[in-house]
């Protein structure tokens, strides 16, 4: 069997250091840096011929964090690498998963062909925001869902009368996962979004009258979408309100926000590292997740275990 050997971008230094702790392997060396006028230049610093390499670099905005895993990619296939692993926690352009308006990209799969053809023979990534993303690939992906470890942390707090909620219909998938495995009952909300990066509630399908809810969502990015349907709960009569999510993006407004609604915790994975602190935002590390699905890949055993969410196939 090849030696394993993990590296990782600038994007989130911190999630691949814990992931290396958890899997018990070092964390290799790779100088990167950036030219005067920004281009990046990027050199492992030990031999790689004939490893199986796994390259840990999410594809948040900017476009740096992109292009430094891609060059990553072309150096490790161009030193000889034997295996080369993508293992990207955020998957960023997820959005943009479909044509849904005339002469306009569909950039999720821009990025899974360049990712593709820079050398990438197998991708690891978490709670993708389309999961049909996984068919824009032709090559192997795993796709690994933060429900092990955030459905984990709520049990352990034992909240009374629990609902789970899903912000939007695209979610619904993922909050009626995490309400089979809390026990909980299920919450909709209707939303209408005016334009991009803003959201309207207009109607809560369910009741939350007196219970405490839990709104999951894959990510959260203005934290529009998050704290209307808060306020809406809230309005509806709902106790305390808890969050949960993947990816925290939390851009523009989000912490101003989220911190001054009334939720009452959002508890997010380390994905993405935030940009501030906040007394509201308790972050749940992914790394014992990735470092076993890395482990097993290397060994090339099954991870089904990790990602399968729900057997009923909802």
């Amino acid at each position: 069997m090849s030696e394993i050997k993990i590296f990782s971008g600038r994007a989130n230094r911190p999630l691949a250091e814990k992931i290396c702790r958890v899997a018990g392997v070092r964390l290799g060396h790779v100088d990167i840096v950036n030219f005067s006028d920004g281009e990046i230049w990027a050199k492992y610093s030990e031999n790689i011929r004939g490893a199986d390499v796994f390259i840990i670099q999410s594809t948040q905005p900017p476009a740096d964090n992109l292009m430094e895993l891609l060059i990553l990619l072309d150096a490790a296939k161009r030193a000889s690498a034997n295996r080369v692993t993508a293992v990207i926690p955020y998957f960023g352009y997820a959005r943009q998963d479909r044509k849904d308006q005339p002469r306009v990209s569909i950039t999720a799969k821009l990025v899974a062909n360049l990712i593709t053809g820079s050398g990438a023979d197998r991708v690891i990534t978490m709670d993708l925001h389309a999961p049909q993303i996984q068919g824009f690939f032709d090559i192997p992906l795993d796709h690994l869902y933060s429900s092990a470890v955030l459905v984990d942390h709520f049990r352990k707090k034992k909240v009374s009368n629990l609902a789970v909620a899903s912000p939007d219909v695209g979610g619904i998938k993922m909050a009626r996962s995490y309400a089979k495995r809390l026990e909980a009952d299920l919450i909709l909300i209707d939303k209408r979004r005016p334009k991009a990066n803003e959201a309207e509630v207009m109607n809560i399908i369910g009741n939350v009258k007196g219970k405490n809810i839990l709104i999951v969502d894959d990510l959260i990015d203005t934290a529009g979408t998050f704290v209307n349907a808060a306020k809406a709960i809230e309005d509806a009569g709902a106790k305390e309100i808890y969050g949960a999510c993947t990816h925290p993006i939390l851009s523009g407004r989000a912490y101003e926000r989220i911190n001054k609604s009334s939720v009452h915790s959002l508890v997010v994975t380390d994905t993405l590292p935030l940009r501030e602190k906040s007394s509201k935002i308790e972050v749940q590390t992914s790394a014992r997740l990735f470092a076993e699905a890395i482990i097993r890949t290397h060994k090339h055993q099954s991870i089904s275990s990790l990602f399968d969410v729900d057997k009923d196939k909802m």
